[in-house]
């Protein structure tokens, strides 16, 4: 398991920029602006007060998303500073945009430079010479970001001569209510590490909410969880020697998908938290100790597989019979299964397929064997090991750990070569087709994850 920082956690607010909706009542004053400049032309200006972090860039530089005819540009310094940079780069723009309304955007250029006061006067003064000049039938609008209700102030103020370019001389953009803050930080976090969650790096909703409430504005929410990000990188080094597996025989592809709903299959089945959380009831995400839960997921790298009865079903007939003797073409379509190439080891040089459950007279029989044996999981059990062996693990069944803390005892548990995760406890989790449901799923993976937190010392025992 690699619990290094993600790559661009340290960018996590150039993640969150470019994928939050502009807000309604700039794109409002934008939309109204752009119909009657097409007509009359000239030029506007908005000056745009916001805290830091509150997402004024974002909403800024996605109004073209959302208004075709608009084409945002972020201007530089020099363009700023400079009457010629700037009329160069508003010619390059029109004939790259030939129709196209152009909004130029000042990000907060006030905070870099000193005599901070002149700068109004002399770029609105400027704007205002051009809108009655060269450009007074080519529509542009100009966005000023800033921090500080002064200095918007003063670039309100500066357009006294030329009033008629002024759009609005206090708008502000608070960015969007805490409610949303988890989710768009979550799904931001998400697209720009690989689909992996906040809660891989053991950051639930739980602790964003905790976070948002000291912070005002989602920017600064999210520099405090590149802290916690920090913070817990060192405690997740110490990694156990022990791995966990849910394994869950499944008899058809319905419950073939019920249970992968849970895992991420493409990475090795690992657990996904995601699902199991949004599976649980309100009281239980207010009762559950859910960090610690979360922990024992990552401390364990804990999987859950399901395996079709029918790559059971001939090695595991006549399950009372101790020297049964399992067919080699039934152990080698085995040792090809999902769950065998991640308990041996293999799956990092495996070319992943999904599994698919086809109709056939070998799945029938299959389903009706597993009926009947969903009742004796101990002596499964056994079986399964006696396969892991036969297959060349070293597997033993029905195994009692014990830590510091508490004890497990391991359906079947093997002992492997691999250099981190040399131990494994498989819980085999037979249930039958009609009790394979979502919420025996969640409540399985739900006590799994207590029991194991408790064997880690996560969790007291109770």
């Amino acid at each position: 398991m690699n619990l290094s920082l993600p790559s661009r956690y340290e960018d996590l607010d150039d993640a969150y920029r470019g994928r939050l909706v502009p807000d309604k009542a700039l794109l409002d004053i934008v939309s109204s602006a752009e119909k009657s400049m097409k007509i009359s032309g000239g030029i506007r200006f908005l000056p745009i007060y916001g805290e830091s972090g509150s997402g004024k860039t974002s909403a800024a530089r996605e109004i073209g998303t959302h208004l075709p005819d608009i084409k945002t540009f972020l201007l530089n310094r020099k363009e700023i500073e400079s009457n010629e940079s700037l009329i160069e780069r508003i010619n390059e723009e029109r004939k790259r945009n030939d129709g196209k309304v152009l909004v130029a955007v000042i990000d907060q250029y006030e905070e870099n430079v000193s005599e901070r006061e002149r700068i109004p006067t002399q770029f609105v003064e400027y704007l205002s010479h051009l809108d009655r000049g060269g450009l007074r039938k080519q529509p542009i609008i100009f966005l000023w970001l800033t921090t500080s209700r002064e200095f918007q102030t003063l670039l309100a103020e500066a357009t006294s001569r030329n009033k008629r370019i002024l759009l609005r001389k206090d708008f502000s953009i608070t960015g969007p209510t805490k409610q949303v803050w988890p989710q768009i930080i979550e799904e931001t976090f998400s697209f720009h590490n690989s689909e992996k969650s906040l809660a891989d790096y053991e950051i639930i909703d739980t602790d964003i909410n905790e976070i948002a409430i000291d912070n005002d504005t989602i920017g600064s929410t999210i520099e405090g969880i590149g802290v916690k990000l920090g913070e817990f990188l060192e405690s997740t080094q110490n990694l156990s020697d022990y791995q966990v597996i849910l394994m869950w025989p499944v008899a058809d592809g319905l419950r073939n998908q019920r249970v992968m709903q849970f895992a991420k299959s493409r990475e090795g089945y690992r657990l996904n938290w995601d699902s199991f959380y949004n599976e649980l009831n309100q009281e239980d995400k207010l009762q559950l100790p859910l960090r610690e839960l979360n922990r024992a997921r990552l401390y364990f790298d804990m999987r859950i597989i399901p395996v079709r009865a029918a790559d059971l079903h001939r090695l595991c007939l006549k399950l009372d019979e101790k020297n049964v003797k399992l067919a080699k073409t039934y152990l080698g379509r085995f040792a090809k299964t999902h769950f065998y190439h991640v308990v041996s080891g293999s799956w990092d040089g495996y070319d992943y397929n999904p599994v698919r459950e086809r109709e056939s007279k070998r799945s029938e029989e299959a389903k009706d064997w597993y009926s009947t044996v969903t009742t004796n999981p101990t002596q499964l059990g056994k079986r399964i090991s006696k396969i892991l062996n036969e297959t060349g693990l070293n597997s033993t069944y029905e195994k009692t750990l014990t830590s510091p803390y508490s004890s497990v005892r391991a359906d079947v548990f093997v002992q492997t070569e691999n250099e981190q995760k040399n131990k494994i406890i498989i819980e085999l989790k037979a249930f039958s087709s009609e009790n394979t449901m979502p919420s025996t799923i969640k409540e399985q993976i739900k006590i799994t994850l207590k029991r194991h937190a408790q064997f880690a010392g996560l969790l007291p025992r109770q």
